[in-house]
C-alpha cells in the first residue's frame, strides 16, 4: 500500500484529519503566520522529500486558491515524488464559459494557474469532486493529470436513507434532468423535474412538476446550493404536486451568510444532507443538516485504502 504524506490549506485542516484516520495516510504539518501588514507567511514543515504527498485545498476564495497554489509548489520544489492536488470544491464552475464579449472564464485561468504548478518526477494529478460542470477538468494543461471523483455512492446512499422504499427523486430543474434520472434507475424510483418559464431577463417561475408525486417523499439533488432559491422553488413545486415530504441531497453546500437558516425557515424541506467538500457545510452540521464524508472516496481515488 502507498503511503501518503497528507498536508492541507488551513480551510481544509478538518477534511486531512479525516483522510487520516484512513490506512495509508500521514498527517504531515504546515508552518502558517501572518506578517503584521498581512503577508501571509507559508512552511513545510514535514520532509516530503522523496515522498508522494497529498495537498488538500479547496477554492472556495481567491486567498485559499493562492495558498494552496503556493504550498503545492513548495511541495515540488522540496523534492516530492508525486503531487495530488485534492481539490474537493472547485469555486470558479460558475464562470465555465463566456456568454458575452469581455467575459473571464475564471474555471479555465484558474485551471492554467494549477497547470503551471512543476511538475514532480513521478507527476502531478488534481483531484475534483462533482464538478459543476465536468468539461472544466479538460482546462487542465500540460502535464497535469485531471481526476473527476464521483460522490454518487454518497448521494445514493443519503437518498434511499431520506426517502425510504418509495420515493421520487427530483431535480431543481430540467437542466440536471439527465443526472437525475441515472441516479433514479439505479435506485428503482421514479425521475422528475420542474418545468419553469421565464418571466424576464431575471427571473422564473415554476409552472408543473414531469412526475406524478402525490402522497410520496420527494428527494431532490443537485450538485450544490449556494443561497437555496432554486431549491426552494422546486421544492414548493413538489409541495404543490402532493408529495408527502421533500428532502435534499447536494454535494457541495455552501451556504453564504444565512442561506441555510432560510432554507430550514422556509419549512418547505424536511431534512437536508450535503458532503464536508465544502468547509461552510461541515461547519453548519445540524439536526437539519447532516453531513456525509468523502474521505473514503477521496481515499480510494487516490489509491489508499478506505
Amino acid at each position: 500500500m502507498t503511503s501518503f504524506l497528507t498536508l492541507t490549506t488551513g480551510s481544509y485542516d478538518y477534511l486531512g484529519q479525516r483522510l487520516c484516520a484512513l490506512p495509508g495516510f500521514t498527517p504531515g504539518v504546515v508552518d502558517r503566520k501572518r506578517f503584521p501588514d498581512g503577508e501571509r507567511y507559508l512552511r513545510l514543515d514535514s520532509d516530503v522529500s522523496g515522498g508522494d504527498v497529498v495537498l488538500v485545498g479547496g477554492t472556495i476564495s481567491d486567498a485559499d486558491t493562492l495558498e494552496l497554489y503556493d504550498l503545492a509548489c513548495a511541495v515540488v520544489k522540496y523534492g516530492a515524488r508525486r503531487l495530488s492536488l485534492v481539490i474537493p470544491y472547485y469555486g470558479y464552475s460558475t464562470m465555465e464559459r463566456a456568454e458575452k464579449d469581455g467575459e473571464v472564464v475564471v474555471a479555465k485561468t484558474r485551471a492554467r494557474l494549477f497547470s503551471s504548478i512543476p511538475i514532480a518526477s513521478m507527476g502531478n494529478r488534481i483531484l475534483l469532486v462533482d464538478l459543476h460542470v465536468p468539461g472544466i477538468a479538460h482546462y487542465f494543461e500540460g502535464e497535469t493529470w485531471p481526476v473527476h471523483v464521483s460522490a454518487r455512492p454518497l448521494v445514493l446512499a443519503e437518498s434511499r436513507r431520506l426517502g425510504g422504499d418509495d420515493f421520487v427523486l427530483g431535480c431543481t430543474d430540467a437542466g440536471r434532468a439527465k443526472w437525475v434520472e441515472s441516479l433514479a434507475l439505479e435506485l428503482g424510483v421514479p425521475p422528475a423535474y420542474v418545468y419553469k418559464r421565464r418571466v424576464d431577463g431575471e427571473r422564473t417561475e415554476v409552472t408543473g412538476v414531469s412526475a406524478h408525486v402525490s402522497g410520496k417523499p420527494v428527494v431532490i439533488y443537485d450538485d450544490m446550493i449556494r443561497t437555496g432559491g432554486s431549491l426552494l422553488g422546486a421544492a414548493r413545486a413538489y409541495r404543490s404536486a402532493g408529495a408527502s415530504n421533500v428532502f435534499a441531497v447536494v454535494t457541495h453546500g455552501l451556504f453564504p451568510d444565512d442561506a441555510l437558516e432560510r432554507i430550514h425557515a422556509s419549512g418547505l424541506i424536511s431534512g437536508l444532507v450535503c458532503t464536508d467538500t465544502h468547509p461552510r457545510g461541515d461547519a453548519l452540521a445540524s439536526d437539519f443538516l447532516s453531513v456525509a464524508r468523502v474521505a473514503p472516496l477521496l481515499a480510494d481515488a487516490l489509491g489508499g485504502a478506505a
